[in-house]
């Protein structure tokens, strides 16, 4: 789903989990999941703000839509309760990260210097009533050689974390949606 915005990305990071909850719980669950309630996400928040000496760190409430959206992340395309799809241009090797949104129909042209192009989405994809596939994707790209260079060296040091963050949210998605939906029934 993100081939429109960035076709060819210097990172693309897939991962996804089988959840045993309708697909519109799992997602509904997706969109409201704070990132910030999870421990080991805030230590890894916390260890980029020292390792960068950030100013404004910030350990607030980040659910994957509401909470990126006051970030600077604009919402590229969706359709409610099965895909959710977010971009934004920024210089991630900055130690206050600033994600500015870049309007849809100008995300995969978008190309002013020293920028670092990312786009994420979540989707929902049912298997069954009650049997879900949910899927996150993150695709980035520098919009030059020069960004690129700093981007490849920014995600050596700090890719891991950000995936280690993938998979922690998927991990406690399936717990809240698989819970939710035992008690439901």
């Amino acid at each position: 789903m993100l081939e429109d915005f960035i076709p060819n990305p210097q990172v693309r990071e897939r991962h996804e989990i089988t959840v045993r909850a309708p697909a519109a719980l799992v997602f509904e669950t997706a969109c409201k999941l704070d990132l910030a309630s999870i421990p080991l996400v805030r230590a890894i928040f916390w260890m980029r703000a020292r390792i960068l000496r950030a100013k404004n760190e910030r350990q607030r409430s980040l659910n994957l839509i509401e909470g990126m959206r006051a970030l600077g992340w604009q919402c590229l395309a969706q359709q409610d309760g099965r895909f959710y799809i977010a971009g934004a241009v920024c210089q991630p090797w900055n130690a206050d990260v600033v994600f500015e949104p870049v309007a849809p129909d100008r995300f995969a042209s978008y190309a002013v210097p020293d920028q670092v192009k990312i786009a994420w989405s979540i989707e929902a994809e049912p298997l069954g009533p009650a049997l879900t596939r949910f899927v996150t994707e993150t695709r980035a790209i520098g919009t030059g050689e020069a960004a690129r260079r700093k981007f490849r060296r920014y995600w050596r040091f700090f890719g891991i974390g950000i995936v280690l963050i993938r998979k922690l949210l998927l991990a406690r998605l399936r717990r809240i949606a698989e819970k939710t939906y035992r008690d439901t029934i």
